[in-house]
């Protein structure tokens, strides 16, 4: 093979890969699992709008939450471009068995509705957004070298805003874990939590191994062992058992009765129009 010489598809545009179904098939399954993990996160960041625990954090949460339903946006869009079907469609009229969402992210925030009495658990969300801010951080690094052109390029956009908000969510961690008693016990019983619920994360579905032969992103081991490893060096060993995925897989469309409710809520404004510009 000569010197310089490609050994592997690279694709610049969407119409180039519509033409290859199988890697359309795998591009479409990661862009849809970007896409809905943002979307119900920045959801559950929002509801935590006016009940932070102090005014900064609720301007600073606010603003990463908005950021974050932007990167949703940037992937819903990707979608569109490769004939998905419209952008706003595909936030707000899927159902929950089409989501590629990750179970652990729609584990409500806490007991209580965000209008009537909300009991939400601030060391649930410190956690469960740093580990999601390191897993988002490692899969867009990777996604930076896509085969996949406009991925690639939507991955550097999004790292512009990404190590900010890694950085608040570590902040937390570091602040808590330092704190020492309730807020340090709590914050590390939900870590625990999270290791037998987060593995469901770090996966990439039944379309994994299309996905790294076609060059798109890294495969599932490689995200795990960067995931673990940068969060290890934050907080220390959390715990001796293996990762697990006690919640299911969404990846592969297990979804618990949470998801249901969660898109209901996040498409009440939109049903109202459906036929607006959102």
């Amino acid at each position: 093979m000569e010197r310089g010489q490609k050994i592997m598809t690279h694709f610049e545009n969407a119409e180039q890969a519509k033409r290859d179904p199988l890697y359309k098939e795998a591009l479409t399954e990661l862009l849809y699992q970007f896409a809905d993990d943002d979307f119900i996160l920045a959801f559950r960041g929002s509801e935590w709008l006016g009940l932070a625990p102090h005014i900064e954090e609720d301007v600073a949460f606010s603003s990463i939450t908005q950021n974050t339903m932007g990167h949703a946006t940037f992937f819903y869009q990707l979608l569109e471009e490769l004939g998905e079907g419209d952008a706003d469609v595909l936030a707000h009229e899927r159902g929950p068995e089409s989501r590629k969402s990750a179970v652990y992210l729609e584990k409500e925030n806490g007991d209580g509705h965000y209008l009537d009495e909300p009991f939400y658990d601030w060391a649930l969300t410190v956690v469960r957004h740093y580990f999601y801010e390191e897993f988002k951080q490692v899969k867009l690094e990777l996604a930076t070298r896509s085969s996949y052109q406009p991925l690639a390029d939507a991955a550097q956009k999004v790292l512009m805003e990404q190590p900010y908000h890694l950085a608040h969510w570590k902040m937390w961690v570091k602040q808590l874990l330092a704190a020492g008693g309730e807020a340090e016990e709590r914050l590390r019983a939900r870590m625990v939590e999270a290791w037998g619920e987060f593995k469901d994360v770090l996966e990439l579905g039944p379309k994994a191994k299309q996905m790294a032969d076609a060059h798109l992103i890294a495969g599932e081991d490689v995200i795990e062992t960067q995931w673990v490893e940068r969060v290890e060096t934050t907080v220390g060993k959390i715990s001796k058992q293996q990762l697990g995925k006690k919640q299911g897989s969404g990846r592969s469309g297990e979804h618990t009765g949470e998801l249901t409710i969660a898109l209901k809520t996040l498409s009440e404004v939109y049903d109202t129009d459906r036929t607006a510009i959102w």
